[in-house]
């Protein structure tokens, strides 16, 4: 038959099983109107296609960029941080969640109690450095004397007053004294106990869903670094691939108004011109070549920059990205798709999402605190003066039942908890649609600058034409003297100005393209979520 303790014990499991209700909201994703399409006009390759920007830089057709952005993903340290706090957010996950199972613990002790002076029983008289007894009938008396310390035999003394010579004396065990205590105890414990807290109201599942919902935030935030980082790796690549392009055009230029000056010095040796004319020469070759130092420290910078997004240091590509090799060209298509894809695809709009959802389910869980926290408690346990006596369950203990608690004055704190919780929902929601709008804001002005930049582009190769045409007819007219040499001097000025122009322009397509492919949450693959 089961007993009292036991049918009480399986009706608090009934309970919990049964009436195991969650307190606090139900979380449900927000549905926010999103338009249905782009406000500005998809032109220049953009499309409304499926966009293809989980490999985005491979677009570019670059081995080199292909390269350096895939070993930025396997070792940038912001990305090995993100992982950190990944196995972070998964532990206080499995923390949370071991506090839906009960506790139970093993206990085991062994001493060893040692009685230096024995106590005296009861008696007439003691005696000083022992202890006695005294045993009277009719005229006789006995005594025994303990002696100090262990070890050491008793001695009994029986005198014998009436002269008959029946005096006797009586040597005893050394384990103990006529009072039969022991001077040296063993005692074994052993043991276990047992707790386990009944989540009736549901107040650990909501801590344990909120915790899952931070371990998928951090998931997001590393993809959201992911993103990032492909992005700047990119943006670095082109800025050094730009640099080392004005390096070749200040070179050119050089080349070119150091043969001027040299026409110019020959024309003035010949008295056809006034030393102004060698002075303007000379000026307009030394700030061209002025130039040059700028353009060699920005090379320098972005191999720096490029080396510690690799996870390196700023010396890690100096040999590797040293070679000069050209800008690559846009792709002729971009899909951009619509911009309900963005709710699914932008790791940062994701990992607000799932904020608010952490957010949502501790609302349940301080709200679980106004109501009873029901617990099990157990613990079976033996002692023995000897091991063995243990394993014969002898002088065993158990003892089993429920417990409540609940909290019957605590001066409004859980309701103010609660209102906290609540609080920093709305703050959850506030962002997470603060996030979706700024998303929309992200990919619009990429798009637009995108578009823009390339029209710009064109109107900047038309110009490199011109001055290059100038260039060589204002040498021809200034050689046959139908010309000052200001007309030489402004055609090459001009020419110089627009090459570097329009090489910052390919560049800008270059880093707008970018900008746009990360607007659009590219750099991560969809299937890698687990929710």
């Amino acid at each position: 038959m089961m007993t009292h303790a036991s049918r009480m014990v399986v009706g608090a499991v009934l309970i919990f099983a049964v009436a195991g209700c969650l307190v606090g909201p139900d979380y449900a994703k927000p549905d926010l109107a999103m338009p249905d399409q782009w406000n500005a006009p998809l032109e220049n390759g953009e499309q409304e296609g499926t966009p293809q920007v989980v490999q985005w830089w491979r677009s570019f057709g670059d081995a080199q960029l292909d390269s350096l952005v895939e070993r930025a993903l396997a070792a940038n340290f912001d990305l090995r941080v993100a992982e950190s706090r990944i196995l972070e957010a998964r532990a206080a996950e499995s923390l949370t969640e071991a506090d839906l199972w009960p506790a139970i613990n093993a206990s085991a002790a062994y001493k060893r109690i040692q009685n230096q002076k024995p106590a005296s029983p009861s008696s007439d008289f003691a005696v000083s450095g022992a202890s006695a007894t005294l045993s009277r009938q009719g005229a006789s008396v006995a005594a025994t004397v303990l002696p100090v310390g262990a070890g050491g035999p008793s001695v009994t003394i029986a005198p014998d007053f009436t002269g008959a010579g029946g005096s006797r004396v009586t040597v005893g065990s050394p384990q103990g004294g006529a009072s039969g205590l022991k001077r040296r105890t063993d005692l074994y414990q052993g043991g276990f106990d047992a707790s386990w807290e009944l989540d009736l109201f549901g107040g650990t599942r909501r801590e344990a869903e909120a915790a899952q919902a931070q371990r998928e935030a951090a998931e997001e935030n590393r993809r959201d670094i992911q993103v990032s980082l492909s992005a700047e790796v990119a943006r670095q690549y082109f800025s050094l691939r730009r640099a080392q392009a004005s390096l070749d055009i200040a070179a050119k230029n050089i080349e070119l108004q150091r043969d001027t000056l040299g026409l110019v010095q020959s024309r003035f040796d010949a008295g056809l011109t006034s030393e102004l004319d060698v002075q303007n020469a000379t000026a307009q070759l030394a700030v061209t070549e002025a130039s040059v130092p700028g353009y060699a420290a920005e090379v320098q910078y972005a191999i720096h920059r490029l080396g510690v997004l690799l996870g390196g240091g700023p010396g890690l590509l100096q040999e590797e990205l040293g070679p000069v090799v050209a800008l690559p060209a846009a792709p002729p298509e971009v899909p951009v798709g619509l911009p309900a894809d963005l709710l699914r695809r932008r790791p940062d709009v994701r990992r607000a999402e799932r904020e608010l959802a952490a957010s949502t389910a501790l609302i349940g869980a301080a709200t679980a605190d106004l109501f009873p926290k029901v617990s099990l408690t157990g613990s079976f346990t033996g002692q023995d003066d000897a091991l063995y006596g243990i394993k014969r369950n002898a002088n065993m203990m158990w003892s089993i039942g429920p417990g409540i608690r609940w909290p019957v004055f605590d001066a409004g704190r859980v309701r103010a908890n609660i209102r906290i919780r609540n609080a920093r929902q709305e703050q959850a929601l506030t962002a997470y649609e603060k996030a979706v709008m700024t998303s929309l804001e992200d990919v619009e002005n990429a798009l637009v600058a995108y578009a823009k930049e390339q029209n710009r582009l064109l109107s900047l190769e038309k110009a490199v034409e011109a001055n290059t045409s100038a260039v060589a007819i204002a040498n021809d007219l200034y050689t046959q003297g139908l010309v000052s040499f200001l007309s030489v001097l402004e055609a090459e000025r001009s020419l110089a100005a627009t090459e570097v122009q329009h090489l910052q322009s390919r560049a800008a397509v270059l880093t707008h393209l970018t900008a746009l492919f990360k607007s659009l949450g590219g750099g991560w693959n969809e299937a890698e979520a687990s929710y």
